[in-house]
């Protein structure tokens, strides 16, 4: 079942951020980096992008409900978490008869702290999480999305255009770095729509973009205590060869022995080395 019966009035309402926030008294939160969409066109291409047909969908940072009403409209739920608690009770007006179905849920939440993997476990798939991240939050949620990998079948972030340059880069290039690797060990990653600051009610200063991730049907490599380790060493100093780098990681008799087993030259450096040979080293540094 999809979400295609949204209220008509759901949809007319909310087209307009500045009106809805008039309209309930409230004014944006800059400590929450909240910057509004303001194009229904924009977030329904952002839902077909993010959600199958028939899917749950956790949404991330659910404002006035811009991207909530096109992913009611695919989804059989949603489930948005807000922690505004100044725009919980506007989202849950605007969207009334959503929640009255009980198609919407709505839980005023700290994202970072809330408990995904319950509400996921709960629901048959196909299962997403999407939101258009506020950006001093983005890398510690994205971290949460790599971790729920296994129970998604995609997960969808509209986040600054730099970070999204740094999900999406290629081993050697200049944007490639830890948040590289860790994102790519888990999922496929694609940059399919640039959103330009204009897009957003306030404006922000730096243009957006939109990534969409897939989980493998097998990680490249698991997120262990080893991996994390070798990745951070890598890139904490960029020019450093990887035989210092890793210095801290593992002894240099233990050291010499995974890279020769990995097929991993200790000249090279960390910004060269491909995610499977991230998760090769990995695996050979903890070989007995």
């Amino acid at each position: 079942m999809s979400g295609r019966d949204v209220a008509a009035g759901e949809r007319a309402r909310g087209d307009d951020p500045r009106a809805t926030l008039a309209r309930h008294g409230v004014t944006p939160k800059r400590h929450f980096s909240q910057n509004f969409l303001l194009d229904r066109n924009l977030c329904r291409k952002i839902a077909e992008l993010v959600a199958p047909e028939g899917a749950f969908a956790i949404e991330v940072g659910a404002g006035l409900g811009a991207l909530t009403v096109p992913l009611l409209e695919r989804c059989r739920g949603v489930l948005a978490i807000e922690r505004d608690r100044d725009l919980v009770p506007a989202l849950g007006a605007e969207l009334a008869a959503s929640v009255a179905e009980g198609r919407l849920r709505i839980a005023e939440a700290d994202a970072k702290g809330f408990d995904y993997a319950s509400v996921l476990a709960a629901e048959a798939a196909p299962r997403v999480v999407a939101g258009n991240l506020p950006y001093h939050l983005s890398g510690a949620l994205l971290e949460i999305f790599v971790g729920l990998a296994p129970r998604l079948e995609r997960a969808g972030a509209l986040i600054q255009l730099e970070v999204a340059q740094r999900l999406a880069a290629s081993a050697g290039s200049d944007d490639y770095g830890a948040l590289s690797v860790f994102t790519q060990a888990a999922f496929r990653v694609t940059r399919p729509l640039i959103v330009r600051r204009g897009a957003f009610y306030p404006q922000p200063g730096v243009d957006s973009a939109l990534v969409v991730l897939e989980p493998h049907a097998t990680p490249i490599s698991e997120e262990t205590p080893r991996f994390r380790a070798l990745v951070k060493a890598a890139f904490s100093q960029r020019r450093k060869k990887l035989k210092n780098a890793w210095s801290t990681v593992l002894p240099p008799p233990e050291l010499e022995r995974a890279a020769k087993s990995a097929g991993i030259e200790l000249d090279r450096r960390g910004e060269t080395l491909s995610v499977t040979e991230f998760a090769r080293m990995a695996v050979e540094a903890d070989a007995r």
